[in-house]
């Protein structure tokens, strides 16, 4: 790990800090509520919720930092991974719905359905839920990745089919019977291995595990970036058409960063559900995907630690905002787009680096 962060001033301070919220948060939650240090459960879910969000945002810095891919999609994949998490919570809460089924969800007993469809078989089961949470993005990144690729498909155009492909999601996902929910999607959780979902240790544990993801997920994709294959990406980012006359398969290097980057995604929604209570088809609407640029572009590409400061601001702001000041908020979110764009063209991270220069 410490090779691996090397010359990587900023990933140094996010790791440390990271490591230093896993042994805190627990202690100052642990403080009467009457301290002034005491960390309440709620924000503790708020904290883990940003965090599932920023490994988003390093997935994303990933395709569009270092492979130069502009995506619109990745929320496709990060929704991808909730409902797979959300299927296994569903499947756990057995006879304690409403209406009592043991093996149908409630909205399954609405509509009617006498038995569980097929795709829902083994979701009680948490290890395949786990593995349903990567393969699903995967194989979608894959394939969609194998097509477009070798079709030399690039720029602007790439980036409004993948905003096609999670939309069209989106619209399926709210039919019902595709046997998600529908536009309610999948909510009602009660517990997790066991673990009561409105416990406090549980929703610690959930914190602790997005952190350590989150730590994990950074130092895979600062491993890629580093490599000599991390070098071929960028040579593919920084001039494809020179890359691809030196004899490296372009195509091949796209399809594998952008098949691992679903997967880190799908990895991101499988913690984000459990710790917000709920998955429907809105978490696949492209401006979701969007915002996600919005942060990496806020945080500054091509840094990966950048990409977590931007997501941890902005949904910070969001947070705030959207109580404060909910109709305006959109508006300041592209303002906020554009004026980075045209001041900031390396986020807040180039700002500081500037800064340490002077």
């Amino acid at each position: 790990m410490i090779r691996l962060l090397d010359q990587d001033r900023g990933g140094k301070w996010l790791i440390g800090s990271l490591l230093l919220a896993i042994v805190l948060v627990p202690i100052l939650n642990s403080l009467p509520e009457s301290s002034s240090l005491h960390i309440p459960t709620y924000s503790i879910s708020l904290l883990g919720k940003y965090l599932t969000l920023a490994l988003l945002a390093v997935a994303v810095d990933l395709v569009w930092g270092y492979l130069g891919i502009l995506t619109l999609g990745h929320a496709a994949f990060f929704a991808l991974g909730g409902y797979a998490m959300g299927m296994y919570l569903m499947r756990q809460i057995g006879d304690r719905g409403v209406y009592g089924n043991p093996d149908l969800p409630d909205f399954m007993v609405f509509l009617n359905w006498q038995e569980l469809p097929w795709f829902w078989h083994g979701f009680d089961q948490f290890w395949l839920a786990v593995i349903m949470v990567m393969l699903v993005p995967g194989i979608l990144a894959f394939v969609f990745g194998f097509l477009a690729f070798r079709s030399r498909v690039s720029g602007v155009y790439l980036s409004i089919i993948t905003q096609a492909m999670t939309f069209a999601l989106m619209l399926a996902f709210y039919r019902n019977e595709m046997g998600f929910g529908g536009n309610n999607g999948l909510t009602d959780f009660k517990d997790i291995l066991g673990f009561s979902l409105q416990s406090d240790q549980t929703k610690i544990g959930l914190f602790i595990a997005s952190a350590i993801a989150l730590i994990l997920g950074y130092l895979l994709c600062r491993a890629i970036t580093t490599s000599r294959a991390g070098r071929a990406v960028v040579a593919v980012r920084d001039g494809e058409s020179r890359a691809r006359f030196m004899g490296y398969r372009v195509e091949n290097i796209k399809l594998w960063v952008f098949t691992f980057s679903a997967v880190l995604a799908g990895v991101a929604g499988a913690l984000y559900v459990p710790q917000v209570g709920i998955i429907n088809p809105n978490e696949f609407s492209p401006i979701n995907s969007i915002e996600v640029v919005v942060w990496v572009a806020v945080g500054g590409r091509a840094t990966l630690y950048g990409a977590v400061l931007g997501a941890i601001l902005i949904n910070y702001a969001k947070s705030y905002f959207t109580v404060e000041l909910p109709d305006i908020w959109l508006f300041a979110l592209g303002g906020l787009f554009v004026l980075v764009t045209l001041l900031l063209p390396r986020g807040v991270t180039g700002l500081l680096k500037r800064k340490e220069v002077e």
